[in-house]
C-alpha cells in the first residue's frame, strides 16, 4: 500500500494546551520540560486522498517540541526526536515521510533524518516553492503590479525555500534583494544567483529586514524564525506579501492593521477527493499545504524515493512536482491569511486605499532642496 506519513508539531504552547488541556494550569517551565519527555504521537489519520490516476492515506505524527524549542534545544537532541517520530512513522506502514513546519528545516533540511530510516522522506519544499511562486504572481496580477518592475525581497533568503524561490524570480524581475541573519551565507547565495542570471537582474542583500521590507513591492517571507517578523509599520502602501513560513514571518496585525496591503499564505492547495484529515489545522475542507501535498503525491505516483532534501536548488524537481501537482489535480486554493479568504472585493478596496495612501503620502511630502 502506497501509504504516507507527515510530521507535524505544536507550534507555540497553546497548540499543545489545546491537545493537553490539563497542562495549561502547570508553570511553563513544567510544562516545557514535560514536552521535552513526551514520546512522539500518532495525531490522526488521513483518509480521501483521490485522484484519477490512484488514491492513498496516511497518518499526521506529532514530534513533541515547540518551534521554539526546535530553535533552542541542541540540534542533535532534536533531529533524535524528529527520527523516533520517523521510526514512528515506518511502524504505522508509511513509505514515505512528509516533514512539517521546523521539522523540515533543523540541521541539514531533512538529510540526517533520511539517513536514519528506511522510508523515504521529503521536506515538501519543492512543491512550497512552486506555488508560492504561482500564487505571488495571482497576487500581482489583482494588484496591477507587473512583477518585472517591482522591487522583490525574499526573507530567509539562505533556507532551501528562499534558495529556490530568488533563483526562480531572478528570471522574472530586475530588482532582488535576498534577507537573511548569516552573512557569509547570504554573500553566498547572492553571488550564485548573480552567476547564473547576470546582468539580466540586479541581487543586493542585507540581514537589515525591516529597511529591505520597507521598500519592498512584494516579499516572499520564507524564514525559520520562531516569532514574527514583518510588522505592520514595515510594509509600504500597496506591498504584496506571500508568507510561506510556518510559523508565519508576518504578524497577524498586518491583516487587522493595514487595509491597503495584500498579505496571503503561500503554499496552499486543495486536495482531490473527499479527503479527512481528522485534523483541524485551521483551513476549510480539502486545502493543504504544499509540503504536506508533496507527500501525498509522491505517494500517489509510488515514488518511495528522497525528494526534496538539503539546501541546494533543484530546479527538475520544482518543474516535476509541480506538473505532477496538476496531472493529480492538486490546484491552487484561493489566496488566504489566518482563515480570511481573499476575494475580488477585497482585492478592490486594498487596491484603493493604497492608492489613497501614496497619493497623501505625496502630497506631505516636502519639497527636495538642492
Amino acid at each position: 500500500m502506497n501509504k504516507f506519513a507527515f510530521l507535524i508539531h505544536p507550534l507555540t504552547f497553546e497548540d499543545f494546551f489545546r491537545k493537553f488541556g490539563i497542562a495549561r494550569y502547570l508553570p511553563e517551565t513544567w510544562a516545557n520540560r514535560l514536552l521535552t519527555k513526551l514520546p512522539p504521537l500518532r495525531v490522526s489519520e488521513i483518509s480521501g486522498v483521490e485522484s484519477a490516476y490512484g488514491s492513498t492515506t496516511g497518518n499526521f505524527v506529532a514530534v513533541m517540541l515547540t518551534s521554539r524549542q526546535m530553535v533552542d534545544l541542541p540540534v542533535e537532541y532534536v533531529l533524535r526526536r524528529i527520527i523516533e517520530a520517523g521510526k514512528k512513522a515506518e511502524k504505522l506502514g508509511a513509505r514515505i515521510l512528509g516533514l512539517g513546519a521546523f521539522t523540515s528545516v533543523v540541521g541539514d533540511a531533512g538529510i540526517t533524518v533520511a539517513q536514519n530510516l528506511n522510508i523515504a522522506v521529503t521536506t515538501g519544499n519543492s512543491l512550497t516553492a512552486a506555488t508560492a511562486i504561482a500564487g505571488t504572481r495571482q497576487a500581482a496580477q489583482e494588484m496591477n503590479l507587473d512583477l518585472k518592475k517591482a522591487q522583490v525581497v525574499v526573507v530567509g533568503a539562505t533556507g532551501s525555500i528562499g534558495t529556490a524561490i530568488s533563483h526562480i524570480l531572478a528570471n522574472e524581475v530586475r530588482n532582488l534583494v535576498l534577507v537573511a541573519r548569516n552573512e557569509e551565507r547570504l554573500e553566498k547565495a547572492a553571488l550564485a544567483v548573480r552567476k547564473l542570471y547576470g546582468q539580466s537582474v540586479s541581487v543586493d542583500c542585507t540581514n537589515n529586514l525591516a529597511g529591505a521590507v520597507r521598500l519592498a513591492d512584494v516579499v516572499l517571507a520564507t524564514s525559520s524564525s520562531a516569532e514574527a517578523l514583518i510588522q505592520p509599520e514595515h510594509l509600504k502602501p500597496g506591498a504584496i506579501v506571500c508568507d510561506v513560513a510556518r510559523p508565519r514571518d508576518t504578524s497577524e496585525r498586518v491583516a487587522k492593521e493595514r487595509d491597503d496591503v495584500l498579505v496571503f499564505d503561500g503554499g496552499v492547495l486543495e486536495v482531490p477527493g473527499d479527503v479527512d484529515f481528522g485534523l483541524n489545522f485551521g483551513f476549510p475542507p480539502r486545502l493543504t499545504y504544499a509540503c504536506m501535498a508533496e507527500t501525498m503525491i509522491l505517494a500517489l505516483e509510488s515514488r518511495f524515493e528522497n525528494y526534496s532534501l538539503g539546501r541546494e536548488y533543484q530546479p527538475e524537481k520544482i518543474v516535476e512536482i509541480y506538473e505532477l501537482a496538476k496531472k493529480h489535480g492538486f490546484n491552487l486554493a484561493a489566496l488566504r491569511f489566518n482563515e480570511r479568504v481573499l476575494n475580488q472585493e477585497q482585492y478592490r478596496i486594498i487596491r484603493e486605499n493604497a492608492h489613497k495612501k501614496m497619493v497623501g503620502s505625496s502630497i506631505c511630502r516636502p519639497a527636495a532642496t538642492f
